[in-house]
């Protein structure tokens, strides 16, 4: 079987796909009436993110919205035996990848359904999960995902402590796609403090030339009244140093608050002291909390309030399911 094309650097660097042939599916559904009785409002939130998000792993969905790894395995196994979920798992050179999830045919199914929509309207295909999964971006989404999911995870251990808001890079592009296009947009918040922030999840792929081009969309972004800040995370810290003295001139220039990290040292706690602030002879490592209050004049975007033309679509996604008794 052919490899996958792979990133340089980060998670999918190693893969290669084959598809999920351990998982019969028995059942299939052709009233999707019939599913009412068997999904959960967690289910139903888990739909909408991997409709949102594309791919997620199991250990993501774990950490989001179970108390155990085996108790999210067990639930996943159930909802993907209905088609509701579509999953792959990719092989590695030494050991063995998570399983990844993607939306089934009977998930676009009832999200249509809830939004008055043909099945077709959401972009869903039949080929969906191959795409994603033979996709030379899946390294670079599972990056941004695994970033995103450990911030929001936060705050089932840390109370005060959130990510309140987490909008896709396909959900940013149909916002804003006319001026920048982040891999995504969120708020994290720590108390009082809010980070109103862009991430831009740099994989090494581009040239430093390509990414300093990016700044000047941002600069355009703050003449609508919003003021982010804008993090960069990159695979390694002579990467990171090479950002930073190249970003440095044009961030103070455009007046723009920049912070970048690196693979090298977020590890699994993005939201400690791992990030730099711009310009490059401060090199100390802070947390995203000290950043709002470093950066006080910081400001949301605007563009996601809703509107008429707005369905259950098109409206973000909370990170965390909802509160409930289906949460074992």
């Amino acid at each position: 079987m052919p490899a996958l094309p792979r990133p340089a650097y980060g998670p999918g660097s190693r893969y290669t796909a084959r598809a999920a042939t351990t998982r019969p599916r028995p059942i299939q559904h052709h009233d999707i009436a019939g599913l009412a009785r068997l999904l959960t409002t967690r289910d139903m939130w888990l739909v909408r993110m991997l409709h949102e998000h594309r791919v997620l792993t199991t250990h993501q969905i774990a950490r989001l919205a179970y108390t155990s790894l085996r108790s999210a395995q067990r639930r996943l196994r159930t909802v993907h035996h209905h088609a509701v979920v579509d999953s792959f798992r990719p092989l590695t050179q030494t050991g063995s990848a998570p399983e990844h999830y993607t939306l089934g045919p009977l998930g676009a199914a009832l999200l249509a359904a809830h939004a008055g929509l043909d099945r077709a309207a959401l972009g869903w295909r039949p080929t969906t999960t191959g795409r994603i999964a033979y996709s030379p971006s899946l390294g670079h989404d599972l990056g941004v995902n695994e970033l995103l999911t450990l911030l929001a995870a936060r705050a089932l251990t840390s109370p005060g402590t959130a990510l309140v808001l987490w909008v896709s890079e396909r959900s940013c592009a149909r916002r804003w796609g006319d001026i920048i296009r982040p891999d995504a947009y969120a708020h994290w918040c720590d108390g009082k403090q809010v980070l109103p922030f862009f991430l831009e999840y740099d994989t090494g792929s581009y040239s430093l030339a390509r990414v300093e081009a990016k700044l000047a969309g941002y600069a355009a972004f703050t003449t609508t009244g919003a003021r982010p800040a804008v993090l960069i995370h990159t695979c390694t810290a002579s990467r990171d140093h090479a950002l930073r003295r190249r970003l440095t001139g044009p961030a103070r220039e455009l007046g723009l608050n920049i912070a970048t990290s690196s693979a090298d040292f977020t590890t699994t706690e993005p939201w400690g002291p791992c990030w730099s602030a711009l310009p490059p002879d401060d090199t100390r490592r802070t947390t995203l909390t000290d950043l709002a209050a470093r950066w006080p004049g910081l400001t949301p975007a605007t563009g996601l309030e809703p509107t008429d033309a707005d369905t259950a679509l098109t409206l973000p996604v909370p990170p965390l399911p909802p509160a409930s008794q289906d949460r074992p």
